[in-house]
């Protein structure tokens, strides 16, 4: 009997450690649960429900008052025909690739200079990233003071240096310019903080060992500093692309779209249709238009970047 009641005792052991082991797990899911819910709850709430309801209203034709109207893709095959949104890609092209090579050039270039061990190289970098913090309505608002064609600062150090005014933003042919200006002022602190971290992670003894070999400053940065470069190029690319392309707030602190329609980009014209129109359906077709350009070309840069044995991800 004992070695009967024995062998019950040794049976029942495991059975009773499986619901405790059960109620640690679920213990630990809520505790994580807990922590990370609200932080979901509000990705799906501001991210994830207002993408998907957009799209639905994508479908339709929908002022936003009366009942909306399902009329399948009729919104996506119009953007194929509008002219003002051939002009606002058009024009937002023409910013990206204006942006994106100025900002990875002049950021790679600044942070090369701000790796030497100079005087108040602290202050220098917070000077340069300052620009970056500032929202780019306070920036935009600044420079519309700055580039103003009567009373601006840019018109009043032409004058003294014996130069001809400038219209800047009131010019068809300048404001794009100008506001490409204004976005490498506001966005290039962020690549020059990449880049920085990027030059600091360089093993130092490769680069002595450069220089030890006979190679001047020139050929390190040329064969050793550059190639290391690489990942972060690619990466600051596809963010500065992105930047580029979803430009909206200095447009519209500073020009509105103007001047006749000059510096209306992709993501003002989304404004423009939706809320100013009250043209639902159609802004909502035309930003997931947006999105899907954006994709291929994120997409598009990876598989390059991996083909090209870039690990930049």
């Amino acid at each position: 009997m004992s070695l009967l009641f024995a062998g019950r005792r040794q049976n029942t052991a495991p059975r009773a450690a499986i619901p405790s082991g059960r109620l640690r797990w679920l213990h630990r899911s809520l505790v994580g649960w807990g922590f990370a819910g609200p932080a979901t709850a509000l990705v799906v709430g501001l991210s994830i429900f207002p993408a998907v309801w957009a799209f639905l209203i994508s479908l339709q034709k929908w002022n936003g008052i009366a009942p909306a109207k399902p009329i399948g893709l009729l919104n996506y095959e119009l953007m194929a025909q509008d002219p003002d949104l051939i002009a606002a890609v058009r024009h937002t092209l023409v910013f990206t690739v204006l942006f994106v090579p100025a900002s990875i050039f002049l950021g790679m270039l600044i942070a090369v200079a701000l790796n030497r061990p100079i005087k108040l190289v602290g202050f220098y970098r917070t000077c340069i990233f300052i620009p970056f913090v500032a929202s780019a309505a306070a920036t935009g608002i600044l420079a519309s003071f700055v580039f103003n064609p009567q009373y601006g600062a840019a018109n009043t150090v032409l004058r003294t240096i014996g130069l001809p005014q400038q219209q800047f933003l009131e010019s068809q042919s300048q404001a794009l310019p100008v506001i490409c200006l204004i976005a490498l002022w506001g966005q290039v602190g962020f690549t020059v903080v990449v880049y920085l971290a990027a030059l600091q992670d360089i093993p130092k003894d490769v680069v002595e060992a450069a220089r030890m070999d006979g190679a001047n400053r020139w050929r390190v940065f040329r064969h050793v500093t550059l190639p290391a470069l690489g990942p972060v190029t690619v990466f600051t690319s596809i963010w500065q692309t992105i930047t580029a392309l979803q430009l909206f707030d200095l447009v519209f602190t500073t020009t509105r779209g103007g001047p006749l329609g000059a510096t209306q980009t992709i993501v003002y014209y989304v404004y423009l249709q939706a809320f100013k129109l009250t043209k639902f359906g159609y802004g909502s077709a035309v930003a997931y238009g947006l999105f899907a350009a954006t994709l291929l070309i994120t997409v598009g840069m990876i598989v390059y970047s991996r083909r090209s044995k870039i690990e930049a991800f």
